[in-house]
């Protein structure tokens, strides 16, 4: 028999086994089908292969599209000024709350784990101090990179990786042995994760406001004394009972569940962005930008030291136990939210730096008031006094250097730039410490001197910023 069809009747065998292939065609006014040609065929053939091919490199090319897709790419240039307000700029206010929240609030939970290194690894405190010094270095450092690829228009790119980049060092943490495993994956890709996405939130909150900045980046960074109180219960009740392995994986479910829809809701605003270079060295020039970031260095280099080591200093000076040493951890986040609160109200009408400089002052000298500290209501009070001041002059920070930039498009490689200058101050501060409570036989004095000390030379450099920029009038708004 032929290979014709009849007109009503099935296909034959061959037909349906060269499925689209062999597809026949119909003569026109006939009820009789002939089949394709061996060209024919071919032809086809080809067409469907390139149509199949096409779909499975689709995935590929939407990927890469939307990788290189800036996000100021649109002709559509927002001139409007900020809306100062309104449902979307406080929804992104929330989810930069979370951010900060997911890293600088991990960053100062480290006490609890630092007491907890120091006792699995055997190491003195020095070198163990490296694990979260080296992390919260590269959450600032990070920032001029990540602040520069915000304003380059590729927001949504550094988020997603930043989120990736943070959840894969929580879990590797989880399962690593050693010293050297808990530096790489808590030390390096936690922090790295970390600083690709604090500054980008942080300085998107900056474009959505005007006379309510202060108050909107202080919500942002009291998301850092929340996460410091929240991952301090989790450690301090997870280690104990589950191990270090499941603490560090509920900590870093945590930190999913929040940045999933930060991912999706942060938006950044369709603003004109002037080209700039990775670092704006010209910017240094202006002596209240450099006198800024000058008191900023030495501020944070004496700051975080009690964050590190207040819970070691109650257990081995105090000798208070374990379990209320990590709460040490509890009361200066948990007054800490207060702190940053608080001060936010007011910054609006007297000037963030204003408020920072005194506050910063007050920290420093509570920091010398350290070295008093001889028992378990002393060191409680201190815990209070500098975790509610230290925490208010902290949450000045970025809404102060937020009234020294005038142009909103160099928001964030500016405040990325000061960001990574602090971080090389906690890089030091802190192992330097750990140094000099060695050197000192255990005892913490020269390192609550040196703390104190590098505070106040911060604030005599923040003052000389705030008289350049406005002089000495005291109710000039700054």
């Amino acid at each position: 028999m032929h290979n014709d069809s009849i007109p009503g009747g099935e296909p034959s065998s061959a037909d349906a086994e060269k499925g689209f292939a062999s597809e026949s065609l119909r003569e026109p006014g006939r009820g009789i089908t002939t089949p394709l040609s061996q060209s024919q065929t071919t032809a086809v053939e080809l067409q469907r292969s390139h149509h199949s091919h096409a779909k499975s490199t689709n995935f590929p090319l939407s990927f890469w599209k939307w990788a290189t897709q800036k996000s100021n790419s649109s002709s559509d240039i927002d001139t409007n000024p900020p809306p100062d307000g309104g449902l979307q700029a406080w929804t992104i206010t929330l989810m930069a709350h979370m951010v900060g929240f997911n890293t600088f609030g991990f960053v100062n939970a480290y006490g609890v784990l630092q007491s907890y290194y120091v006792s699995r690894f055997d190491l003195p405190p020095s070198t163990v101090s490296w694990i979260g010094s080296l992390s919260a270095f590269l959450v600032l450092f990070i920032s001029t990179f990540s602040g520069r690829l915000t304003d380059a228009g590729y927001f949504h790119q550094t988020l997603l990786l930043g989120t990736i980049l943070q959840l894969l060092g929580f879990f590797a943490a989880g399962f690593a042995k050693t010293y050297w495993q808990v530096l790489l994956a808590h030390g390096i890709c936690i922090g790295v994760g970390g600083g690709l996405i604090f500054i980008p939130a942080i300085s998107l909150v900056g474009t959505y406001f005007t006379k309510r900045r202060s108050l909107a980046l202080a919500i942002c960074a009291v998301g850092n004394s929340f996460g410091g109180l929240i991952f301090s219960a989790i450690l301090q009740s997870l280690l104990p009972k589950l191990g270090y392995g499941w603490a560090m994986r509920v900590c870093g479910f945590v930190i999913m569940g929040s940045m999933i829809p930060a991912n999706f809701l942060l938006k950044p605003r369709r603003i004109k962005r002037n080209k700039a270079p990775l670092i704006e060295w010209s910017a240094f020039g202006e002596p209240v930008y450099a006198c800024f970031s000058v008191g900023m260095f030495f501020s944070m280099v004496g700051m975080w030291i009690p964050v590190f080591y207040l819970g070691s200093f109650g257990r081995d000076i105090i000798h208070i136990g374990s379990k209320d040493a990590s709460s040490l951890l509890l009361i200066i986040n948990g007054v800490g939210i207060c702190g940053r609160v608080i001060p936010a109200i007011v910054a609006a009408r007297f000037g963030p730096l204003n408020l920072m400089i005194p506050l910063s002052l007050v920290s420093g000298l509570i920091l010398f008031c350290w070295a008093g500290v001889s028992n378990h209501t002393e060191v409680v009070v201190f815990d209070v006094f500098y975790g509610f001041i230290m925490a208010a002059a902290q949450g000045m920070f970025p809404p102060s250097l937020g009234s020294l930039t005038e142009n909103l498009s160099k928001m964030g490689v500016r405040m990325g730039m000061v960001f990574s200058i602090c971080g090389f101050a906690v890089l030091i501060g802190n192992p330097l410490a750990g140094a000099l409570i060695t050197l000192d036989g255990g005892r913490y004095l020269y390192a609550q001197m040196f703390a104190g000390g590098a505070m106040t030379l911060g604030v005599a450099f923040l003052t000389a910023a705030r008289v350049l920029k406005s002089g000495w009038g005291i109710r000039v708004r700054v």
